[in-house]
């Protein structure tokens, strides 16, 4: 990628007067989607997302929540356009909603579009009604199975009862809920005619997400991996899946299930690379910045954003970092050593 330079687009900054350029990648992608993980903390283990007992970040490495808004902000004046907050578990970083109040100033004049979250619904009754007054309109909820025996096995401390009332409790406060469910190979293969029945019938969209075979998880990647073109064609038996022109600014592309009228997704890193039309990055919570979700290659936004109150540091480094943003990503499992195809976590990069 030697001498690729970004491209720019003129927009309006913050507050309104002419401002910085917009990010376009090398490959004339506008970056207008960023994902924040605001902590690596989760009071879950899924299986095929941690290791049992895992090593988390000292919380002195961990962007503060200021720190986390001024780099959100930063990105905002740079056009992204839809901001995610991420985890770990999201809800379980202490004071998040003084962020999403903070970052709900973006929305109101109309310099980002939506501010959403990915939850795995344990702390939903709990913070369902000040997320919706702080502008955050629908979220994504993680939920691999209906069966409660399960779910503790997938989660290996969740409780879905817990989580269940915290979806009515998000629905009652009028949040728009999508549902995430990973295919796992042997283990909730047999639920997805349930689970469809159930979200569409409570008016939920839900997306299929295979196995990304990220960090060491003490799981069989191979053991875990299901092919969605293998579920799609077994959903083809029951249901007529209607290909359908619906983006949500994810990867995800879905159909609509004609016998329930609702929208089902398909996430497929593995067997359909979803990369041509990224417009993503992520930012962990110690404020390093990975262009891809499949590449290694990353860069360090928290020491230009303490080196200096003014951010011009910090928006040479978004730049920098931008020129650099690959094609694709390299997932692979690796089938010969059963190993994961990147080291980190996904409650590293965020989820």
């Amino acid at each position: 990628m030697d001498g690729v330079k970004v491209e720019y687009v003129s927009i309006q900054d913050l507050d309104g007067a002419p401002g910085r350029p917009a990010l376009v990648d090398p490959f004339g992608r506008a970056i207008s989607y960023l994902r924040v993980s605001v902590t690596d903390r989760c009071d879950f283990r899924c299986v095929y997302c941690m290791a049992e007992h895992m090593s988390f970040l000292p919380k002195a490495d961990l962007l503060t929540l200021e720190e986390l808004d001024r780099l959100c902000s930063a990105f905002i004046a740079r056009g992204v356009r839809k901001l995610r907050l991420t985890g770990g578990e999201p809800l379980v970083r202490r004071g998040i909603m003084t962020l999403f109040a903070s970052l709900s100033r973006h929305l109101a004049s109309g310099q980002l579009d939506e501010l959403t979250l990915t939850t795995n619904g344990s702390q939903l009754a709990k913070y369902a009604e000040e997320l919706k007054a702080h502008g955050v309109r629908r979220i994504n909820v993680s939920l691999d199975t209906l069966d409660a025996d399960k779910f503790r096995a997938i989660t290996r401390w969740g409780s879905l009862p817990d989580v269940l009332a915290g979806i009515d409790v998000a629905q009652a406060a009028g949040l728009k809920i999508k549902i995430n469910a990973v295919a796992l190979k042997g283990v909730n293969e047999d639920e997805f005619l349930r689970l469809i029945e159930w979200a569409h019938g409570r008016g939920m969209d839900l997306t299929l997400i295979e196995v990304m075979p990220l960090g060491e998880i003490g799981e069989g990647r191979l053991d875990q991996y299901l092919p969605l073109s293998l579920v799609r064609a077994r959903l083809s038996e029951r249901y007529r899946l209607d290909d359908i022109d619906y983006r949500t600014g994810g990867p995800a592309r879905y159909v609509r299930v004609a016998e329930t009228g609702g929208q089902l997704g398909f996430i497929t890193p593995l067997t359909h690379n979803f990369c041509e039309s990224c417009n993503r990055v992520r930012v962990t919570c110690t404020g390093t910045l990975y262009m891809c979700l499949g590449q290694e290659d990353a860069a360090d936004l928290r020491k230009p954003l303490r080196a200096s109150e003014s951010n011009d540091l910090l928006f040479a480094a978004i730049d920098e970092a931008i020129s650099r943003k690959p094609k694709g990503h390299d997932f692979i499992i690796d089938r010969r050593h059963q190993r994961p195809a990147l080291a980190r976590h996904m409650s590293v990069t965020g989820g």
